[in-house]
């Protein structure tokens, strides 16, 4: 196994509310807010959306992890945070809106990085940590992991997280998980289509870095056109779609990387890939 370095980002070296260690070519971020179970404070999602953005750029990184420290992956936005801002002129509309604005941005750098992005799920991921979990592309969770969007029971409907768990699950899937905010397993999540693997608890990131190694392994500019091209199709018609997928698809071989992979294949050799 590669040395591990350890690198923080910029915010991190401030306060650690984001602690990014890097195992090779896996980047490994940690959400470290644990006393408050890694909720999203305005801090915590511009570090998370800043560090995303850099590692989207950085050669050397193939694939990312999130995961959080302590007991809970993240149980969603600061809602101590953002009930203070009630006493504002505006009982806090502003705030409101620029938060929840700059959380979907960072949901939306997560979808846009064109590298892996893997949650691993160490503990309970609810409301808008439920959301961070859809938003990535695996998601690995340990055994007593729990996911729920429980903003119903509070008043305030899990909308944003609506937009990320509908897309993950099924319709009745989700208006169950939204209408009555009860906790989901991790079984269930994983029967739900939200999670890819459940592991034993000691084994959770481990396990999210081994499947990042392996995608590492791959072609780095098909992965890329790949990741993107997966989610823009979702959004299409099926006759648009498939047009789309297709003008991709022929991109693609023109690639480099198809070239020699499809001519290793033929000559029954392994590929060298193009740096």
């Amino acid at each position: 196994m590669p040395a591990m370095t350890n690198v923080l980002t910029e915010r991190a070296l401030n306060d650690k509310l984001l602690l990014r260690e890097d195992r090779g070519p896996v980047a490994v971020l940690t959400l470290n807010r644990p006393e408050a179970r890694n909720s999203l404070s305005e801090e915590m999602i511009a570090a998370l959306h800043s560090t995303v953005a850099e590692i989207g750029n950085a050669d050397a990184i193939r694939a990312v992890v999130i995961t959080g420290a302590g007991t809970a992956f993240s149980s969603g936005h600061d809602l101590k945070e953002m009930t203070a801002h009630r006493n504002d002129p505006d009982r806090g509309r502003g705030f409101f809106a620029k938060t929840l604005a700059a959380c979907s941005e960072m949901m939306l750098s997560i979808v846009r990085c064109p590298k892996p992005v893997i949650a691993a799920v160490n503990g309970i991921a609810t409301a808008a940590g439920c959301q961070l979990v859809a938003s990535c592309d695996l998601a690995v969770a340990s055994i007593d992991a729990r996911f729920a969007t429980p903003g119903v029971n509070i008043g305030l409907f899990c909308s944003t997280p609506m937009v990320a768990l509908s897309r993950n699950v099924s319709r009745k899937a989700a208006m169950e998980m939204l209408l009555l905010g009860d906790m989901v397993g991790a079984a269930e999540a994983k029967e739900l289509g939200l999670v890819n693997r459940v592991v034993p608890p000691d084994e959770t990131v481990n396990a999210a870095v081994e499947l990042g190694r392996r995608i590492a392994e791959k072609p780095k500019a098909t992965l890329k056109i790949g990741k993107e091209a997966f989610y823009r199709q979702l959004e299409m018609p099926l006759d648009e779609a498939y047009a789309y997928a297709s003008t991709v698809m022929v991109e693609n071989m023109l690639h480099a990387e198809a070239e020699e992979g499809i001519g290793a294949f033929l000559e029954k050799r392994q590929p060298s890939w193009p740096r």
